[in-house]
């Protein structure tokens, strides 16, 4: 008996020590939190304002341009999945896998080839241990993304984009993302970049808002060939943005959760325990009374 209730004991010290990293990890993503969505927010007035102008260039121009204009046959498709680098946060990483999935799988039952690019420890642990390629992976700073990285990230794709098939080229441009909606609601989310889809949404432009009328000099297709590459980069740093700031939601809500856990656990084994003392106890008072019987008859 008293070996158990030094086992509940142990039992009782250990998920207090967890219940206190749970607490604390919990504290730090609630603090980083609101930094992450005042970084969306504050990506919005330019990205916003650089979709607003590559709309109005490609639809109020006749140009064709290969960023903008729909290939006959699209053989190849890249694929940016962003994931985080650390764990504890849930079904975060496992829902843009999961996304990624569906889109791979729908990629290919449409005779495409799949390109893969990966953000986050998590991403490349899920494709090694399976032995998938994997052209690139970032990795480092998820939580906190920096807009170097996207546009390291945008170049990679463009130059992919501009290639020809043979050389390893690509001919569409996806993203598997999570939306961060609010701090209850982060949905992963696919968006394609290239060929240019402007997607509904993602632009707080009113839909009955005329779009304004620019004079190109010198040529529309400079004008695009210097817009998009910003407009790339600015849709990949916002999706980014938003997976980092879904990612602390979610390692909040984690965290909370498991240190709700640990406290019912903790009053599971103390009750336990207390039953344990109380079951020795009884039984010690018996084998004194039984000995007081045997010695007075």
């Amino acid at each position: 008996m008293g070996a158990q209730i030094r086992v509940y004991r142990q039992k009782i010290a250990s998920t207090t020590s967890m219940g206190k990293i749970f607490k604390a990890m919990e504290l730090i993503a609630s603090s980083r939190i609101g930094k992450a969505r005042a970084r969306v927010s504050a990506s919005l007035p330019y990205a916003n304002a650089i979709t607003r102008a590559v709309t109005a260039v490609a639809s109020q121009s006749e140009v064709e341009h290969p960023l903008t204009t729909e290939p006959e046959s699209i053989r190849r498709a890249a694929v940016l999945v962003l994931t985080a680098d650390r764990g504890l946060a849930g079904s975060y990483s496992a829902g843009v896998l999961k996304q990624a999935e569906h889109l791979v799988e729908l990629l290919h039952s449409e005779g495409k080839d799949v390109k893969t690019y990966l953000v986050g420890r998590k991403a490349q642990a899920y494709f090694d241990f399976r032995g998938r390629d994997y052209a690139k992976v970032w990795t480092g700073g998820t939580d906190a993304p920096d807009f170097e990285t996207a546009r390291e990230l945008g170049k990679i794709l463009l130059q992919d984009f501009a290639e020809e098939f043979e050389a390893g080229g690509v001919d569409e441009i996806h993203v598997v993302f999570t939306q961060f909606k609010s701090m209850v609601v982060q949905e992963p989310t696919v968006i394609r970049l290239l060929p240019l889809e402007v997607v509904e949404g993602e632009s707080e432009t009113p839909a009955d808002e005329l779009l304004p009328l620019y004079e190109y000099e010198p040529e529309p297709e400079q004008v695009l060939d210097a817009l998009l590459p910003r407009y790339i980069e600015s849709r990949i740093f916002n999706a980014m943005l938003q997976a980092a700031a879904s990612e602390l939601a979610a390692r909040q809500r984690a965290m909370k959760s498991a240190g709700d856990n640990a406290k019912d656990l903790i009053e599971k084994y103390t009750r336990l325990r207390n039953n344990a003392r109380q079951a020795e106890v009884t039984q010690e008072l018996s084998e004194i009374v039984a000995g007081a019987d045997a010695l007075n008859g």
